[in-house]
């Protein structure tokens, strides 16, 4: 295998990992628009407070990780719940709209709140794994990738088979279908807006230790969203499988952006090119290639 070759085979397959780790925070923005029909904004301030919270625990007060874990996963779940049902419940009915602009404000608090209270420095997340890379034949990733993958095919997996196959997940797809069908039928509409609200917090820890591992722990954390926003877009704002296309695509037109045209241009490429394939998306298909069209009558 030639050199140029070699190098685009790692360019594309260390992309495949990054795209998996980007699918894994897209599911947060699924959980919420198919139970609730709107977007969550916060999702990238929610890994934010996880991993500072699994951080902190770890380097101030010398938890181990399984500990910290626990305790992030418990504040998370509680947090959530709390927030569903004293701040977004009150907005059941109201147009789609403000529970947007909701999310938003919640989350410029959160970039605010978590450093005043736990302070601004990077803090680290110690995953028991070695730092040296896994040469695989022409194949050249580091191992928070592959590990951060693997836990994304997990979960990937599971919350597909919960939406496709379990009771809840089929009611809460009822749910985002119309709110008022969903409690003619029997349906705690109430009930899963918090379920949908505790499974996002959860995608929230989890893309906060695999994202925090390999970036570090600080404020910045929280353009996680808005880094993984063109991923749901891409895909479809209520399509897990469209997660984890558009996490493949977006990590491997990434890779390939910084590889080729970084050096020549300088760099910054690869910051933008998710937002350039989020606009043709939106230009050919506005629901994304995996979402489902609206049709709406006049």
């Amino acid at each position: 295998m030639s050199g140029e070759t070699q190098f685009f085979v790692e360019l594309v397959s260390n992309g495949f990992l990054t795209g998996l780790m980007y699918s894994l925070v897209a599911v947060g923005f699924v959980l919420i628009y198919k139970s609730t029909d709107a977007i969550n904004f916060a999702q990238g301030e929610f890994c934010m407070i996880a991993a500072i919270i699994v951080a902190s625990t770890m380097t101030l007060y010398g938890f181990p990780l399984w500990a910290a874990v626990g305790i992030s996963l418990i504040f998370m779940l509680g947090f959530n719940l709390g927030l569903e049902r004293f701040v977004l419940r009150p907005m059941i009915g109201r147009p789609v709209v403000a529970i947007i602009m909701a999310t938003i404000g919640l989350a410029l608090m959160f970039r605010g709140l978590g450093p005043l209270v736990f302070g601004a420095e990077t803090r680290p997340i110690n995953l028991p794994i070695e730092q040296a890379p896994v040469i695989w034949g022409p194949f050249f990733m580091s191992q928070i990738d592959i590990l951060g993958a693997a836990i994304s095919v997990l979960f990937l997996a599971v919350f597909g088979w919960f939406f496709l196959k379990s009771r809840k997940g089929v009611a809460m797809r009822a749910v985002a279908d119309s709110h008022q069908v969903s409690m003619a039928m029997g349906i705690n509409v109430e009930r899963y807006f918090a379920l949908a609200w505790m499974l996002a917090g959860l995608v929230a820890l989890l893309g906060g230790i695999v994202w925090g591992n390999a970036i570090g722990v600080d404020t910045q954390l929280a353009q996680l969203g808005l880094k993984v926003f063109p991923v749901v877009i891409l895909g479809g704002l209520d399509s897990i499988i469209g997660c984890i296309v558009g996490g493949l695509i977006v990590g491997v037109c990434e890779a390939i952006a910084a590889g080729y045209l970084d050096p020549i241009v300088g760099g910054g490429t690869k910051d933008f090119t998710p937002y350039v394939l989020m606009i043709l998306v939106l230009m050919i298909r506005p629901y994304g290639m995996f979402g489902k069209p609206i049709i709406e009558r006049i």
